[in-house]
């Protein structure tokens, strides 16, 4: 989801990137997109990515809580696992038909698709992805990079789906799908984002003060790894605490019926695993300080599908106006408005599959026998 706000408690996210955007983000030379779209300093840690378009579908459907969904069994030791680069990757699979990659945000994992997978996979093959460092997946102890999970869903796609698909996305796996189907035009045939993370702005923009680049990283830095350490492993415990995790949802959750064990669950035992705080460490320190050289311009200006922006308007990170400055940037976006927060296929799943559903019956696929 960006669940990915569930994993993130809201002082380190305001803390720590009130820090960054004092030191980074000059206002003289912030894109006009972004000074639109800058997510609230109570947001999550990942400024939001939308998608813009040509077609304007329901300009704002009412979202009501679920009801009688079938909802994917939770399994504590998974579905299926695949061997990427030495590291276990944990997915769902079902149904069949035209493939369907869904990726889920910061925090969470594939079980967060649990009411979209069994009505998806009534049409289509649908697969569910936990990115390296989440889920189910391996806690691997690397250098976290936005193109590390933008490879894994590309070979994953080349290696395990082995047809043209389409790329769904929440939060921080909308931003991934995105950067992924940038560099797969063949193999992608459209993209989906709900509540994206990304941000518009120069991508060559460089900091003008060298010298106090060279002090910081070597007198500075040092004593900050240290401090940040300390206090990042305080609040992972404190992040992970199944209370706490209920509290953040609810924070983005505007109907937080759907806000039950069953969510939790799959949020929290993730972080049981004895690499858990060091990924969360890293990811929190690393990825985050220099994942804004990843812009929406540089990424939306390589893609050519067709895409879809399914926006819970409510939601307090990332709001609807940043996915109208992505339809404004990239006019082959459909966009559907929910009265919903940040993880609309889980907080109102019947609105997000109708939409889904609706869209997916429009979008040209390169028939299933011509491999990828």
């Amino acid at each position: 989801m960006s669940t990915s706000g569930a994993a993130v408690p809201h002082t380190v996210r305001t803390q720590f990137f009130n820090s960054t955007n004092k030191r980074f983000l000059q206002p003289s030379k912030l894109n006009h997109f972004r000074s639109k779209c800058e997510l609230n300093r109570r947001g999550f840690a990942f400024r939001g990515i939308v998608a813009a378009g040509s077609s304007l579908m329901a300009s704002s459907v009412i979202a009501e809580p679920s009801q009688g969904l079938e909802r994917l069994p939770f399994k504590q030791e998974g579905y299926n696992y695949w061997t990427w680069r030495g590291h276990k990757i944990h997915y769902v699979e079902e149904g069949e038909g035209m493939p369907i990659v869904l990726i889920h945000g910061f925090g969470a994992s594939a079980f967060h698709w649990r009411y979209n997978i069994p009505e998806l996979a009534k049409k289509y093959k649908v697969y569910a992805l936990d990115l390296l460092g989440f889920g189910w997946s391996e806690k691997a102890l690397i250098d976290y990079d936005a193109l590390v999970w933008r490879d894994q869903v590309m070979d994953f796609v080349k290696e395990i789906v082995k047809e043209p698909t389409i790329l769904v996305g929440n939060s921080l796996g909308g931003f991934t799908a995105l950067v992924a189907a940038s560099e797969m035009a063949d193999k992608v045939t459209g993209v989906v984002l709900l509540n994206s993370a990304g941000q518009f702005g120069d991508a060559n923009m460089e900091n003008e003060e060298s010298e106090a680049k060279g002090i910081d990283k070597y007198f500075l830095k040092p004593l900050k790894d240290i401090f940040q350490r300390v206090v990042l492993g305080f609040l992972f415990w404190q992040a992970k605490q199944p209370a706490r995790v209920e509290s953040v949802l609810k924070s983005v959750y505007v109907n937080s019926t759907n806000v039950d064990d069953y969510l939790i669950d799959s949020i929290t035992r993730p972080a049981d695993d004895p690499n858990a705080g060091e990924v969360y460490y890293r990811l929190m320190t690393r990825f985050i300080s220099n994942q804004r050289k990843y812009t929406l311009n540089s990424v939306l200006s390589k893609l050519s599908s067709p895409l879809l922006l399914i926006w819970g308007d409510l939601d307090p990170w990332v709001g609807p106006a940043k996915a109208m400055s992505i339809k404004a940037f990239y006019p082959n976006t459909s966009v559907v408005n929910l009265q919903a927060g940040h993880c609309p296929h889980d907080e109102v799943p019947e609105k997000v599959n109708e939409a889904l559903l609706d869209w997916l019956s429009t979008v040209a696929i390169t028939p299933a026998s011509q491999a990828v």
